[in-house]
């Protein structure tokens, strides 16, 4: 356990509470903050480990709100590069220090910011002739990161956005992924050691701020400035990076 267990529990409390917003409806930007600020009052390679539960957890809130919107062939696309993603992630996780996770999980975390920065530029592009290798490239690409820093959403936005989807579809086929996804990470977590269910169960009780944060994320989502909202996490989530990079 981290020296400072207030400091680690006031986190795990904040990060409970922001995956179950961006579950609700506030986005994956949000959820996006979850381990880079996590990994700031703990190991980065412990704190994969723990918040994978807690992930799947959340999945379930946000399978329910959707069900049966997504579209299955294009989460069927994406699923074999994902599988290849997380091999390669967990092989990474495996052999890398601590110190050098903690810097990828930074340098992923700057990457998504500049995803952010660059997103209106990205639905303004030309023509998009999709093949279905472009599925398997992004699972790929949003499993390795997904494995190393729960943070795959940049490549799996940018390829549903290009398939001109309605949001409501967009949204269910982004949950029902990364549902599956968290699930196949399972195995090869449980493989390299990364479960420390001692740090689990003593977070066990604040599982509760999951559906609480699930319904205030839902009832945020059309009542917040979300133009303004993006801009300040989009600030957080680049100080954050930089912490965790240069710290």
């Amino acid at each position: 356990m981290p020296d400072n267990l207030t400091t680690f529990y006031l986190m795990a409390a904040l990060v409970m509470i922001i995956i179950g917003l961006s579950k609700g409806g506030l986005g994956g930007l949000l959820g996006a903050t979850a381990t880079p600020l996590m990994a700031l009052v703990m190991p980065a390679d412990q704190v994969i480990g723990l918040l994978l539960p807690v992930l799947m957890i959340a999945d379930l809130f946000a399978i329910a709100a959707h069900w049966r919107k997504w579209d299955w062939r294009l989460v069927r696309l994406l699923l074999p590069g994902a599988l290849l993603g997380v091999v390669v992630g967990t092989v990474l996780i495996e052999n890398a220090p601590t110190h050098t996770l903690r810097v990828i999980i930074g340098v992923i975390t700057l990457l998504f910011t500049i995803y952010k920065l660059l997103e209106a530029r990205l639905k303004l592009a030309g023509r998009y002739q999709g093949r279905d290798w472009h599925g398997l490239l992004a699972g790929t690409m949003a499993g390795f990161a997904s494995s190393v820093a729960h943070t795959g959403g940049p490549p799996i936005s940018i390829y549903l956005l290009l398939q001109d989807l309605v949001p409501r579809i967009f949204v269910a086929t982004t949950a029902l992924f990364f549902a599956l996804l968290n699930w196949m990470k399972v195995p090869f977590y449980a493989y390299a050691g990364l479960f420390h269910f001692d740090q689990l169960a003593r977070i066990l009780w604040l599982l509760p701020l999951l559906p609480l944060s699930v319904l205030a994320g839902r009832w945020l989502a059309v009542r917040i400035n979300k133009v303004a909202f993006e801009r300040m996490i989009t600030v957080l989530l680049a100080i954050t990076a930089l912490l965790l990079i240069f710290e």
